[in-house]
C-alpha cells in the first residue's frame, strides 16, 4: 500500500509537471494486431491504443494517434513528427542508441514460426520477417536465409505464395494470422527475443519519459496492466 502511495504521489507531480505539453502525439504503426491496428472506422484500436489512452489519462495528458510506417517510425519520432513510439517495439541496446524506452510495459514476447509444414527445419530453410524487428536480426545473427519484408501482412504471403518457408514473429501476432490461415502451421520451436516492450521516446525528452514511466508503473501496482495483457493476449503477465 505505501509503495502504491508513492507511487500515485510520484505519478501527480510529473503529470503537474508535464502539463505544458498537455497533447502527446503518440506513434504507432497500426498493422500488428492484437497490438495495434486499424479498426472498420479507420482508427486506432488494440492493446496499445487503450493502454496509451489510460496512460495518458493517469498522466492528465490528451492523447492523438498517428500512424507511421514500421521501417520509418524511429526516424519521424527523432525528426519531431510525434512524441512517443508505442508500437510493439521491444527494448534493445542498438534502438537505445538512438533513442530512449520506458521501462517495458509488457515482457518479452516469445517469437514463434508459422510455416507450411510442420516438419520444416529453419535452420535450412528460407525465413521471412518484418524488416528493422528483433526477429530478423536474431535469423541474420543465425546466418540463416532471411527475406525481409516492410509490412507484417507480407511476410505472410511470402510463406503463402511460396517466397519463404516460415514466418517468425510474435506468437501473439501469428495466433491471429493463424486463424485467417488455416493452411498454415505453427512450428512448436519458439525464441525468445529482445528485452519487453516498451514506449519510445526521444533522448531530450526525459521529463516526458518519466512521466510515462510513473504511469506505467502506476498500472503495474494497482493489478491494471496484468489485466489488459490478459484482454487482448499479447504476451505473458508480470
Amino acid at each position: 500500500m505505501k509503495k502504491l502511495a508513492l507511487t500515485t504521489a510520484a505519478l501527480a507531480l510529473l503529470a503537474g509537471a508535464a502539463s505544458a505539453q498537455d497533447v502527446v502525439r503518440m506513434g504507432t504503426e497500426g498493422a500488428y494486431p492484437p497490438w495495434n491496428f486499424l479498426n472498420d472506422d479507420g482508427e486506432v484500436d488494440g492493446f496499445e491504443r487503450e493502454l496509451g489512452d489510460e496512460l495518458c489519462a493517469r498522466a492528465e495528458l490528451t492523447c492523438e494517434w498517428v500512424t507511421n510506417d514500421w521501417d520509418s517510425i524511429i526516424p519521424n519520432l527523432v525528426s519531431g513528427n510525434y512524441d512517443t513510439i508505442i508500437a510493439g517495439m521491444s527494448i534493445t541496446a542498438e534502438r537505445e542508441e538512438v533513442i530512449d524506452f520506458t521501462q517495458g510495459y509488457t515482457p518479452p514476447d516469445p517469437s514463434s514460426y508459422l510455416a507450411l509444414s510442420s516438419d520444416l527445419d529453419v535452420s535450412d530453410a528460407v525465413i521471412t520477417a518484418q524488416t528493422g524487428t528483433i526477429q530478423a536480426a536474431f535469423v541474420a545473427e543465425q546466418g540463416w536465409t532471411l527475406v525481409e519484408f516492410a509490412t507484417p501482412e507480407e511476410t505472410i504471403s511470402a510463406v503463402r505464395n511460396g517466397e519463404a518457408d516460415a514466418v517468425l514473429a510474435d506468437k501473439s501476432f501469428l495466433d491471429g494470422a493463424l486463424e485467417s490461415n488455416p493452411d498454415l502451421v505453427m512450428l512448436d520451436r519458439m525464441e525468445q527475443i529482445g528485452g519487453g516492450v516498451g514506449m519510445g521516446l526521444r533522448e531530450s525528452d526525459t521529463e516526458l519519459l518519466e512521466t510515462f514511466d510513473a504511469a506505467i508503473q502506476s498500472m503495474k501496482d494497482d493489478g491494471s496492466l496484468n489485466a489488459l495483457i490478459e484482454k487482448w493476449e499479447v504476451a505473458s503477465t508480470f
